[in-house]
């Protein structure tokens, strides 16, 4: 006979919230679970695994849509490799890009502290402070993050 867990022990040995578990459930990531005679939800090893790869793979910021997409190639006993490792690319690249914007707004930090350094820090009307200095300052739009 396969071990049976309940919400909260599988939430406890996930180490997710019971609510976390209910929405899986609720948008095809985690199938419905059998219930017992008096109507608690029973989990088994299955969904063990498959709610550790979710947390995992959520670890490596997969959306829900791209976990999802996995799954259902497993479901219909297709490789999900291909797939995963052309997420993987693209996951990268927007790291790479996020590195970049970062980069460049610690720079404008920098330049904006190094205005600033002497300038009054007692300037109530905000004319001749680092204030001022962020209320006139020209955006550098790809420093906005995206």
């Amino acid at each position: 006979m396969t071990e049976q867990l309940r919400i909260s022990e599988l939430a406890r040995q996930i180490d997710v919230n019971p609510r976390t578990i209910r929405y899986y459930e609720q948008i095809g990531l985690l199938p419905r679970p059998k219930r017992e005679a008096n109507g608690y939800r029973v989990y088994d090893r299955a969904d063990v695994e498959r709610l550790q790869f979710i947390r995992r793979a959520r670890a490596l910021d997969f959306s829900l849509d791209d976990i999802g997409e996995i799954l259902a190639f497993r479901e219909r006993s297709e490789a999900p490799c291909l797939y995963v490792l052309h997420s993987i690319d693209q996951k990268i690249d927007e790291v790479e890009q996020r590195i970049a914007d970062l980069k460049r707004l610690r720079q404008e930090l920098i330049k904006v502290r190094r205005e600033a350094q002497d300038l009054p820090i007692d300037d109530v009307e905000g004319k001749e402070c680092v204030c001022h200095l962020i209320q006139n300052r020209e955006l550098d739009h790809s420093a906005v993050f995206r």
